[in-house]
């Protein structure tokens, strides 16, 4: 069998930038073995098959893996496989919608145009759930080969999920997320004293004069990625935890942007527009571009 397949960095417009995605534009007749072993052969953080539509209200099924298991929903690969149908002509040019259905359910993605091609998409997410808060901070600086001090001493460790749970670990400054480095033993640590599996999203917030709202990186041990250059699926409960905190509101919640991967050396920008207010956040969406890279075909 020969399937196709297109290669596109996500949430950058610069080749060889962002976070690398293979989309495989016609996944019929696969089984879920053979895509959990396709994204492994591909070893991107994440590849994505595309399907017919299965769910009333949305235009194609969709579903995701990481190298080692398949996910629920996922940014970089919903703003990736939008483009990649863009391309192909599956959506239509000036289109202002298209519906995704994920293992998740819809997942509905708006569209910016320019000259007839595809120019931004906005991913809606689910609005927040608000999960635990760590205490043991010296636990949390440990599993990152940090200290204690190098957390922001105002703002909670805790987990928030927008369809995905991530454990938002703020910082005192973008020197301490250049030095974080995933301890296996402190991690396992942490998972134990509290049932957390979950990627890490440390991050820092940058002053308001800044072009970026923040700075970060992602540990997914769990998923089999080491570390991600860029993740949507955590930009959303960041934006909501931003807005939750006190740190941004109003229209500033609604053009925050996170600059991820530098230590990678894949810069990606991951906009947030978060609705409504600390108290009722009603709305999440996570947007970026998209740019192709390669297309080939592989041989199964």
């Amino acid at each position: 069998m020969a399937l196709s397949y297109l290669h596109y960095d996500v949430f950058t417009d610069e080749p060889l930038r962002g976070n690398q995605l293979a989309v495989f534009t016609d996944a019929r007749g696969l089984e879920t073995g053979q895509m959990q072993k396709i994204t492994c052969e591909m070893n991107f953080a994440e590849s994505t098959f595309l399907l017919p539509c299965e769910q009333p209200g949305t235009d194609i099924r969709m579903r995701i893996f990481t190298p080692q298991n398949e996910m629920p929903m996922a940014g970089h690969p919903t703003i990736g496989s939008t483009f990649a149908l863009a391309q192909i002509g599956i959506i239509t040019p000036g289109a202002r919608r298209f519906v995704f259905g994920l293992n998740i359910g819809p997942i509905p993605v708006d569209l910016e145009w320019t000259a007839g091609a595809l120019s931004f998409a906005w991913m809606t997410q689910a609005t927040p759930l608000f999960g635990k808060v760590v205490e043991d901070r010296t636990e949390v600086a440990g599993a990152l080969g940090l200290r204690e001090e190098d957390l922001a001493a105002a703002l909670p460790v805790q987990t928030v999920s927008c369809g995905v749970p991530f454990l938002l670990v703020p910082l005192c400054d973008r020197g301490a997320v250049d030095r974080a480095v995933l301890v296996p033993a402190g991690f396992s640590r942490l998972t134990e004293a509290y049932g957390l599996n979950l990627p890490i999203y440390l991050f820092t917030i940058n002053g308001s004069s800044a072009a970026e709202t923040a700075y970060s990186r992602m540990f997914a041990p769990g998923f089999g990625i080491l570390e991600d250059p860029a993740t949507g699926a955590a930009c959303g409960p960041l934006g909501c935890y931003l807005m939750q905190h006190g740190i941004v509101s109003g229209e500033a919640a609604r053009r925050m942007v996170s600059l991820q991967g530098v230590a990678m050396g894949r810069p990606s920008r991951i906009h947030m527009r978060i609705g409504g207010s600390s108290n009722a956040i009603t709305s999440v969406q996570v947007g970026g571009k998209a740019v192709l890279v390669g297309r080939g075909e592989l041989l199964v």
